[in-house]
Order: C-alpha cells, then sequence, then structure tokens
C-alpha cells in the first residue's frame, strides 16, 4: 500500500495547539521555540487556529490560549454543545415572535461567544452574524449582562484583566464609576443594553442573563435597528419574551442536570 506524505501545515498546527493544552497561554515566540518554527510561521497558525475558533488571543497580555472548542476534538462532543442545543428551539421560538435577530452566547475567556443566532433567519437583520462571532465584554449587552449578573469574584478578574488591555473596546474598565453605574442600572433593569454603529443604520442590542444559581450560564441577545423601534418601546415589548426563553433555558438546563444521561456534562468554568 503506497504510503500518504503527512499535511505538513495540520501537523504543525496540531503541534501548537499541543503546545497551548500544556501551558495557560502562550506567547508567539514561545510557541514558535517549542515547535522550532519561525516566528512568522507560527504566527500564521496561530492566526489560522484563531480564526477557525480553536484559539484565542487574550488582549490583556497577548498571549494566546485555548477555546472551549478544543473539548470537541477530545470528547467527540462539546461540553457546552448541550446547552446550545437546549437553547436553540427556545432561540427559533423566539426569533419568530420578535422578527427581530435573537442570539444565544456566553463567557469565553474575556469575550462573548455566540453560539447560535438567528440571524439567517429574521427578515429584519440588518447584518447577519453566524455562530461563533466573539464580543467584547463591555461594550456589548450581552457582555454587560454576564458582568452584571456573574458572581462578584468572576467579575473582578475579568475586570482586572481588562483594565490592562490597550483595545479601544475595553477602555471602559478603566472609569469604574461610570463603569459601575452602568452595571448597576443593568442589575436594577433586569436588561442589559447597547448601541452599535452600522453601515446601514445603528443598531440597539437588549440582553438579560440566563441564571442557575449565582452563575451566569449564558445570555439571549436581540439587536433591532434604532430607529424602527426606540429603546422604552423594545423593553416593554422584548425584555418580558427574552425573560421568558431564559427561564425555559435555565429550567430545561436544571432538569438536564437531573438526568444521569446528564450527570456528567457540566459547564466548563471561564478561563
Amino acid at each position: 500500500m503506497e504510503s500518504t506524505r503527512p499535511i505538513r501545515a495540520l501537523v504543525r498546527g496540531l503541534d501548537a495547539l499541543t503546545t497551548l493544552n500544556q501551558r495557560n497561554g502562550a506567547t508567539v515566540s514561545e510557541i514558535a521555540q517549542q515547535i522550532r518554527l519561525p516566528r512568522t510561521t507560527t504566527y500564521r497558525i496561530l492566526e489560522t487556529l484563531t480564526h477557525a475558533g480553536y484559539v484565542y488571543r487574550d488582549p490583556a497580555d497577548d498571549r494566546y490560549r485555548l477555546t472551549i472548542m478544543v473539548h470537541r476534538l477530545a470528547d467527540g462532543f462539546d461540553d457546552d454543545a448541550w446547552i446550545t442545543q437546549i437553547a436553540r428551539p427556545c432561540i427559533d421560538e423566539l426569533g419568530k415572535e420578535v422578527m427581530w435577530p435573537v442570539a444565544f452566547a456566553s463567557l469565553s475567556g474575556t469575550q462573548m461567544l455566540v453560539r447560535e443566532t438567528t440571524d439567517h433567519r429574521s427578515p429584519l437583520a440588518i447584518e447577519r452574524f453566524s455562530p461563533g462571532l466573539r464580543l467584547p465584554l463591555l461594550t456589548t449587552a450581552a457582555g454587560r449582562a454576564h458582568l452584571a449578573f456573574c458572581p462578584v469574584e468572576q467579575r473582578e478578574s475579568l475586570l482586572e484583566i481588562l483594565r490592562r488591555s490597550t483595545h479601544e473596546v475595553d477602555k471602559l474598565a478603566q472609569d469604574r464609576a461610570e463603569l459601575d453605574k452602568i452595571l448597576d442600572d443593568t442589575r436594577e433593569r433586569g436588561y442589559a443594553s447597547a448601541v452599535h454603529t452600522r453601515r446601514v443604520s445603528d443598531e440597539i442590542s437588549i440582553a438579560v442573563p440566563v441564571l442557575s444559581e449565582e452563575q451566569v450560564l449564558a445570555t439571549v441577545v436581540v439587536r433591532f435597528a434604532e430607529t424602527a423601534v426606540p429603546l422604552k418601546t423594545a423593553a416593554e415589548r422584548f425584555v418580558p419574551r427574552l425573560q421568558d426563553a431564559a427561564t425555559r433555558i435555565r429550567q430545561t438546563f436544571v432538569e438536564q442536570q437531573l438526568d444521569p444521561p446528564y450527570q456528567a456534562l457540566r459547564p466548563i468554568p471561564a478561563r
């Protein structure tokens, strides 16, 4: 039988994943030294893995780290996929009710990862995004909802990392008074909101948390055109529906936690 030559790029990518799996993050230079490749080649490999969703670059220290998607490679099953499977019917139903795009996002590193969305099924989507999109914590409704309702220890850890970031989207972490006001208002209202500049029309997003005990499992988000639906009207119209969807997701989550086949499937703590 004729042997097949290995694909060197794939082998190198797996070497990089192996190195990251052995460390709590690593720089391009550290990985390049470990896998014995030029720095420029290693950078391209890491950016390719980032684009594929298996790696992310932490803006706080510029180190690359693994994402939860790597668990699919290890277990043949994404530990958070069952949450997505629980959420998908609720998200689809909500999307049909409100017509605007609805998303389901959870914490991944120091960002929110969109795990499910109705963008491509929504007739009112201004721009269409896909699952796998990463959202900043401080400037999006999903991120603000998570920060407002997550345990204090987790919030302080995340903010400490973001304060060291030089990225514009993380700048708010340095203004603690303003940030605390936003998060306090979010807790008081029960939902987070944010305005996003788009090419066609500015969008507003509203998000509510999916809570289990004191943990934020994820957030449910709806986006709509600012010119079509004023925020006050949207809050009255959409928030009760978002909260109902979040409650149903949480209830199903709790029920399946009690079901023996799911006992081993637990959310992975945020890195």
